[in-house]
């Protein structure tokens, strides 16, 4: 008899036969607690308590609390040319475009939608969905989104903006306002490089045509309809800070309304970047009229602290991909950030008079978020991974580990429930 294709890929496991019940053992039962308490007294007993599985169907919890928190984050109404609430931080996922260029990720269709819906559940405000040009695949992919999820109005009237990249000419734009325009909120990204090295050895452009195209970039998208346009000067990182200035200003003046400045090639130390962020809010006449934005790639390690140095100083969205996966070392990674304004948004960013930080994403989707991306895209993390990695809640040492019975708060800044894990399990954390 044959069987359907997808039973005879299928290996069926043996079917396990039932042992006889073992009598009880009294004194192998005492031994065994003794050696328990044994273990657990001595300061240098080492093992690991592993029992955090993902909860199927997560509730919100407290960051510091057991107790579940049913709400989603309040955020303010979507403005593409500001955020009314001065202390909100757009955070911009672009997992299903820079996170897919990651060598060895690729992502069908279908993947790339389901990945789209848990997104919204999880809450971000932008979905970079693809890169229309790059294919009719690529293309399909980012309207079937921008269709479905760009339209799907959660209960509190949150609808995530859809967001297709270009490269600064017509056929690009169009292609992409073509995908992306299904959406309730569409937007069109444009870049082009502004280094010198990038503009010399890649674009063989001068300053002047780059600035130019720039311009005829943004007014080609508004002139299709776009009215939330980003612009993003590539390599802003080692750009020259007076060219910025004014292709910034040229580009405003176009109709853009989000600046997205990038660290490309992972450059910037986290005091270089933010000053960057808070000279062009002060040099370019026309900031307070758009929302700055980072991008910072993750080359030596530094992504996630020049992304929260560029919040730091004024920039209201954060680019980043689920688990940081990227071009080369990647991107700033969506938990990292999201986590670090989560614990310390309202004490450590409202310095010299600025806002606490806040963002609208329900932590406890992350780590079900986390696990679709690596499933899909085939990309490990490794185990010491930031709030995903499945030592990031183990205990190793008997330090440790009494501290942890004792009180939680002694190793644990956050409750593996407030990402979406319980404990109980035997999948990764402490099950203590």
């Amino acid at each position: 008899r044959r069987y359907p294709s997808n039973l005879r890929r299928y290996r069926f496991p043996p079917i396990p036969l039932p042992l006889p019940p073992t009598p009880p053992n009294p004194t192998l039962d005492m031994v065994a607690v003794l050696f328990l308490i044994l273990l657990l007294s001595s300061p240098t007993a080492s093992f690991t308590f592993t029992a955090l599985s993902p909860v199927p169907k997560p509730h919100l919890t407290s960051l510091n609390s057991e107790q579940p928190a049913q709400q989603r984050a309040p955020r303010p109404p979507y403005h593409p040319t500001n955020i009314p609430d001065p202390s909100y931080v757009r955070i911009f996922d672009t997992t299903l475009r820079d996170g897919e260029q990651s060598p060895g990720a690729t992502l069908t269709s279908s993947e790339k939608l389901l990945i789209a819906k848990q997104l919204s559940k999880l809450g971000v405000d932008v979905i970079e969905a693809g890169f229309p040009i790059a294919s009719p695949d690529d293309f399909e992919a980012v309207r079937q989104i921008a269709d479905i999820v760009g339209n799907d109005s959660q209960s509190d009237g949150y609808v995530p903006c859809i967001c297709g990249l270009s490269r600064a000419n017509p056929k690009d734009i169009k292609r992409a306002w073509d995908a992306v325009k299904g959406a309730r909120h569409p937007r069109v990204h444009t870049f082009i490089a502004t280094s010198p090295i990038h503009m010399k050895s890649k674009l063989k452009m001068t300053p002047a045509e780059v600035k130019r195209r720039a311009v005829e970039a943004v007014e080609y998208a508004r002139g299709l309809g776009c009215e939330d346009i980003e612009f993003s000067p590539e390599d802003a990182g080692r750009s020259d800070p007076a060219f910025l200035y004014e292709i910034l200003e040229a580009v405003i003046k176009a109709g853009a309304t989000t600046l997205n400045i990038p660290d490309t090639t992972g450059w910037n130390m986290p005091w270089e970047f933010g000053s960057l962020i808070s000279d062009l809010i002060a040099n370019v006449p026309s900031s307070k009229n758009v929302v700055f934005s980072t991008h910072c790639q993750n080359d030596l390690g530094l992504s996630t602290a020049n992304s929260l140095a560029g919040a730091l100083n004024g920039a209201r969205q954060i680019e980043c991909t689920i688990n940081g996966i990227g071009e080369r070392a990647g991107n700033a990674a969506l938990e990292e950030v999201v986590m670090s304004l989560a614990l310390k948004g309202s004490t450590h960013f409202g310095g010299e008079g600025g806002p606490p930080l806040k963002t609208g994403i329900n932590p406890v989707h992350i780590s079900p978020t986390s696990k679709m991306v690596q499933e899909f895209t085939g990309m490990a993390l490794q185990p010491h991974k930031a709030i995903v990695g499945t030592n990031a809640f183990r205990h190793e040492s008997g330090i440790h580990q009494d501290g942890m019975i004792k009180d939680k708060s002694t190793y644990e800044i956050m409750t593996p429930e407030s990402i979406g894990y319980a404990r109980g399990g035997a999948e990764s954390g402490a099950g203590i």
